[in-house]
Parts: C-alpha cells; structure tokens; sequence
C-alpha cells in the first residue's frame, strides 16, 4: 500500500485526562472525524470546477456530494450524474485527493452554479446554506412534485426517533454526530447516515438513494436534532412527504414546510409528537 493515502475513518483516537470529582482518571476516547470536502462540478463541454466546500465526517462522500447537488436544484430535468470521483489532480497531496470530490452531470447544470457560488462557497457543519449569495438565494427551493403517498401516523411517528437511534453507530463511540433516515409510512427505516454536520447527513441519505438507482422521494425523513429551515429545504427538493425531529422547528422552517405540504413534526421524544404543519 506504500504511496497510498489513507482514507479517513469516522473517527479518531486521543488521550483525554477525565475528572470526575476528585478521581482523576486518563484514558483513551474517541472523536467524531471532521475534515473538509471540497465538491467540483463538471458536464459535457465545461471543465471541473469549484462549488462548495464543507466540513463533514468521512465516509459516504459521494452520496454526500450526490445529494448536496440534487438539494441544490443543479440537476437539469431528465438528467443525472454520470459519475462521482475523488480528484487526482497533480497539485493536490495524496491526503488532499480523499477531501476533494468531482461530481459528473451527464448534461449542462439547471442553472449556472457561479450565480450562487461564485469562488469559493464554504460551509461551516453546522449550516446547510452558507454561501448563498443573497437572501433570496438562501430561501429558494427546487421542489420536485409534491408527495401524494401514505403519510406515517402518530403513532409511527413517535417511534422513528428510537429507531434511528439504535443505527447511531459513530454516536455511539463518539457522541459527536447528527443522524437521519429515511423512512416508509410504516416506519421502515430505508437509509441511516450519520454526519458532523446535520444537514451533510440528510445530503448522504438523498446520494445514496440517487447512487442506488432509486427515488429520494419516501414518506418521511426523520432526523436527530432540530428542524431548521436548511433540513425543511432539502426535504422539500428531495420529495419527501413528512419530516420529523427530536427537536424544535424554526418559524421559517414551519413556514416553507405549510407552502410546499410537507408535514412537519417537532419535539418527537418518547410518547409526545408534536405536528407543526
């Protein structure tokens, strides 16, 4: 394997001093990975370039850049992704080449990325719309056909938390990291990913389903954390027909949820549900 890069793993090893009380104890601990990705974009007739860089835990980092770029409405109708692939080019290290994905549309883009994405748009883990050139930019949505399917009940609702939970593998060495599902209308659990940042993980489960072949459009999303507006955004343009949170949404993220029919469940924890629109 000499002359190789390592690919970075989910997590990391460190020496940590634990105090509890007075007992002093040192011992070994885990980290969640947080490292940057960096995702180019290239079609027929164009050259690769740069559109967005984010700070993400390795691992599913095509379906990452698959999915970011079908929530950002870039996909032209009737198109797709010819291919995904980590970058080789010369002026990148052998680590830099496992930060830097190419994403390959089959077709020209919906619209120009550089009207949003002029140079260098980053986002932090924690935001699923920095970079966005101007207000309306960040409150715009590309939404596919509403979904006209079965919705899951209350009573299906309150259990998908606990169900996403228990496929919390790197949450539960690290308590570092977001996680989201998709999920039937009976509360079948489709897809797990797993993310520093929330909204990179509901940009690895749409990737996935789009890699595979399949509809990202299902019954229901069900994420860890709150329901900001971002996770609402990409709900919408994934097709989706139901998204629910452990936590509280937003007043924006209940607003876009009520204009696009997409139902909204907050504060789902054990027998409480509490559905917003």
């Amino acid at each position: 394997m000499t002359g190789l890069a390592r690919r970075p793993g989910p997590t990391v090893r460190t020496r940590v001093t634990e105090h509890v009380g007075d007992e002093v104890r040192h011992h070994e601990d885990r980290l969640a990975t947080e490292e940057p990705l960096e995702v180019r974009l290239v079609w027929p007739g164009a050259p690769a370039r740069r559109v967005w860089v984010t700070m993400r835990t390795p691992g599913h980092d095509f379906e990452l850049a698959a999915g970011w770029v079908r929530h950002e409405g870039l996909l032209s109708p009737g198109a797709g992704l010819s291919g995904v692939a980590y970058c080789t080019d010369a002026d990148l290290t052998r680590e830099q080449e496992l930060n830097v994905v190419t994403v390959a549309l089959d077709a020209p883009p919906a619209r120009e990325p550089g009207q949003r994405h002029d140079g260098l748009s980053a986002g932090s883990s924690a935001c699923g719309v920095c970079g966005a050139d101007s207000v309306a930019d960040a409150l715009s949505v590309t939404a596919d056909a509403p979904w006209t399917g079965a919705l899951p009940p209350p009573d299906v609702v309150r259990r998908l938390p606990d169900r996403l939970r228990e496929s919390q593998r790197v949450f539960d060495r690290t308590g570092g990291v977001h996680a989201a599902g998709l999920a039937t209308a009976e509360g079948e659990l489709l897809v797990v990913r797993e993310d520093v940042g929330r909204h990179n993980a509901v940009d690895k489960v749409t990737g996935a389903r789009l890699l595979a072949g399949t509809s990202p459009a299902e019954a229901c999303l069900v994420v860890s954390g709150r329901a900001g507006f971002e996770l609402v955004q990409k709900a919408v343009s994934a097709g989706v027909g139901s998204l629910v949170a452990v936590g509280a949404p937003t007043s924006l993220s209940a607003r876009l949820a009520a204009e696009h029919g997409l139902a909204l469940w907050g504060f789902v924890r054990g027998q409480r549900a509490v559905r917003y629109c």
